[in-house]
């Protein structure tokens, strides 16, 4: 399912205009790429804010509607206000269906009460990624990837080689040799209290 964001060309510039749109409930923004002139936006507050709670939103092609005119775009930045539940300004990249493209994807834990480090183990899973940035075509973008802790052992780590990608989807730290660790089983019983690397337990 693709999400769509609606959008409107924005003729005025500078620090007032931006105001201006905020207090009608607006957020300036910006498109830019794929080789195009770079496109000042605005767009409706609530129906941003409340795709920026998506977690879908932050990993996927989105459909940007700009009056009429649909095209994809990655939403590269957001700036919101410091204490106020409110956007300043929000950046989307065009993407060209025949280039890669780099995108942080978050990762889904499955299975971490089945582990043996857990349920045999007396262990605890520790998340040592929560994302992971991939290259792949837009087309092949995953809004997730599943990081499966069925076998996990108690002091053992998997990592970013172990994990089951979609055709075409590759992981960007692997391409440069990095094959970080991306969850363990830190052992808690027994008053072991370390996990791999000799970390302390929390």
């Amino acid at each position: 399912m693709q999400i769509e964001i609606n959008a409107r060309k924005r003729e005025g510039q500078g620090t007032g205009a931006s105001r201006r749109l905020r207090h009608a409930g607006r957020v300036p923004g910006i498109v830019y790429g794929a080789g195009k002139d770079a496109q000042p936006v605005d767009l409706d507050h609530k129906e941003l804010y409340l795709g920026l709670k998506n977690e879908a939103f932050h990993s996927s092609v989105l459909s940007l509607n700009l009056e009429g005119t649909k095209e994809p775009v990655l939403l590269r930045d957001f700036q919101m206000h410091p204490y106020k539940q409110q956007v300043l300004h929000v950046d989307f990249q065009r993407v060209d269906a025949d280039h890669k493209i780099h995108v942080k994807v978050p990762l889904h834990f499955l299975n971490a009460d089945i582990a043996p480090g857990v349920k045999l183990g007396g262990g605890v899973v520790s998340h040592l990624m929560t994302e992971v940035e991939v290259t792949c075509l837009p087309g092949s973008l995953p809004e997730f990837i599943e990081v499966d802790l069925a076998n996990l052992e108690a002091g053992h780590s998997l990592h970013l080689s172990e994990l089951k990608l979609p055709a075409g989807v590759e992981i960007v730290a692997l391409t440069r040799g990095e094959d970080h660790a991306v969850a363990n089983v830190l052992t808690v019983r027994g008053g072991a209290g370390e996990a791999e690397g000799g970390a302390p337990a929390a």
